[in-house]
């Protein structure tokens, strides 16, 4: 994550609606389920070589987390957390071990970046996956979706990076420049205008938008 990053906090995408603003005027949201975070460690120049926190959300039952990590939330004096990320910060000093990072570091109006795991979508085609172009669709053809010449007939292989069939989705993407409509610190909750990757019960980093 860029060193830019003045904060930053981890969701569960809880699905897409719609609000009205003031006007009457339909807006769609993606509703994301955010924090509390709770800072597990911090990172710093004279010991790690760079400054940054870690962070955990979301129960984790005891029967699934192994010894090292139990430990490491001992340490911490925190409970167990499901997912642990790092955040590099610009401002790490400030935070303590144990603190929560919680919906209300963002509000209304701001432009944040969202970052997650897009639908994996299986195998796929070229046409469907790489937006090829296909033959005729008449019975003479023989020709319809199938990917067609791959070159390289000196070298006799394939090179790297050649569009091909394959497996669709399960990519880690980012999206910029989205807007906060609302939020409800009470309830954990961030609506975002607009899409935002991943299926619903997926993980999401809403960080400040770097380019806004």
């Amino acid at each position: 994550m860029p060193t830019n990053v003045k904060k930053a906090i981890l969701g569960i995408k809880i699905g897409m609606t719609q609000i009205f603003d003031e006007s009457g005027k339909a807006i769609p949201v993606t509703v994301v389920e955010s924090g509390p975070c709770v800072v597990l460690q911090k990172k710093n120049i004279e010991n790690d070589g760079y400054t940054a926190i870690q962070v955990g959300f979301y129960n984790l039952k005891e029967k699934k987390a192994n010894k090292p990590l139990k430990g490491h939330f001992k340490k911490a004096n925190v409970k167990l957390l499901r997912f642990i990320r790092e955040f590099r910060v610009e401002n790490a000093g400030v935070y303590e071990i144990g603190q929560e990072i919680k919906a209300d570091i963002f509000e209304p109006g701001e432009t944040v970046d969202v970052v997650g795991v897009s639908k994996g979508k299986g195998f796929a085609g070229g046409v469907k996956r790489h937006n090829f172009s296909r033959g005729s669709m008449g019975h003479g053809s023989k020709y319809h979706r199938r990917s067609g010449s791959l070159g390289a007939k000196g070298p006799a292989r394939v090179f790297k990076g050649r569009k091909m069939p394959g497996h669709m989705g399960g990519d880690r993407v980012t999206v910029q420049g989205l807007k906060v409509v609302k939020v409800y610190p009470d309830k954990n909750l961030i609506l975002i205008k607009g899409a935002i990757p991943g299926p619903r019960k997926g993980l999401v980093t809403i960080k400040n938008s770097i380019k806004a």
